[in-house]
């Protein structure tokens, strides 16, 4: 694989890092399980129509997993099967050796499953720092009205939550923009709020859907930097869904290809990109059989 692209050093993650994994271990305890995430062979059909044809994967602590395969392929279907948007057929999904299987999505984020969407979902009237802020609902424990009396431990909760906000926005690099309302923002700002959206879910595993979609050189460069600080500095899981395969082969461990909702390929970036099957798939010819 190729030499990496650099990410960056400072206070702000070191910051963010040590009150993100102070929490997770509180949270989480001591790991128990062989992986982090273990995709078993799972089947998604739509009216007859498989969407996912008996895919399987494993994802580890701190991993960079990649997803590719041409438009259609089944990769946002996988997306949401994992986080239980869709509930796949047959197979199963294990998180730390327990099916997430029939959850609703909002039980999987908090169990510490996050993701970003392929076309931005942010509140645009609101600030950078509230729509960050928003992806600490999962980890608020106090109840409405006491947070809007804002007394007793919902008081100490919002400030002990934005400051975890207030770090995420130094650790992206964002503080000119944290008053603003983010629909004033350029693109690829805006898609950085997002990340910092699914950050402040406190994630052991996070899904970034085509983070760079849309993007020019310059913003890609900078969200490559930060998805690798999120791996290096944060030491959390990433699964990646993106068409820029430069990137891809540049920053993930492992690269999982899929076409027609069925996996062809799986492996290091220098694997997949000599199996001539990825080659096929891309160019829409026909596929060996396995």
């Amino acid at each position: 694989m190729s030499e990496r692209r650099g990410s960056r050093t400072k206070s702000g993650g070191d910051e963010l890092s040590s009150k993100l994994l102070q929490r997770r271990a509180e949270r989480y305890g001591p790991k128990e399980y062989d992986h982090l995430l273990d995709v078993r062979d799972i089947q998604l059909s739509f009216k007859g129509v498989k969407a996912v044809d008996g895919v399987s994967f494993t994802v580890d602590d701190g991993q960079l997993f990649a997803i590719i395969g041409p438009n259609g392929a089944g990769k946002t279907s996988l997306f949401n099967s994992i986080n239980q948007v869709y509930h796949p057929q047959e197979g199963d999904i294990l998180w730390k050796g327990e099916s997430l299987m029939g959850l609703k999505p909002n039980v999987t984020a908090e169990r510490g499953i996050a993701r970003t969407f392929q076309n931005i979902a942010l509140y645009p009237h609101m600030t950078v720092l509230e729509n960050i802020l928003t992806g600490r609902h999962v980890r608020m424990r106090s109840g409405w009205i006491a947070g809007a009396l804002w007394v007793g431990k919902a008081k100490s909760e919002e400030i002990e939550n934005r400051e975890i906000v207030e770090s995420i926005i130094d650790f992206l690099e964002i503080e000119q923009w944290r008053k603003y309302p983010v629909g004033l923002l350029p693109y690829g700002i805006q898609k950085r709020v997002e990340l910092g959206r699914a950050l402040a879910m406190d994630p052991e595993l996070l899904m970034l859907d085509e983070p760079v979609a849309g993007m020019n050189l310059e913003e890609t460069e900078d969200m490559a930097r930060f998805i690798l600080d999120v791996q290096d500095e944060l030491h959390i899981a990433i699964i990646l869904v993106e068409h820029d395969m430069g990137l891809v082969m540049d920053i993930a461990d492992r690269v999982l290809v899929v076409d027609f909702g069925q996996q062809i390929a799986i492996g290091e970036p220098s694997e997949v990109q000599a199996n001539p099957n990825v080659v096929k798939a891309y160019l829409g010819e026909e596929l060996e059989s396995a």
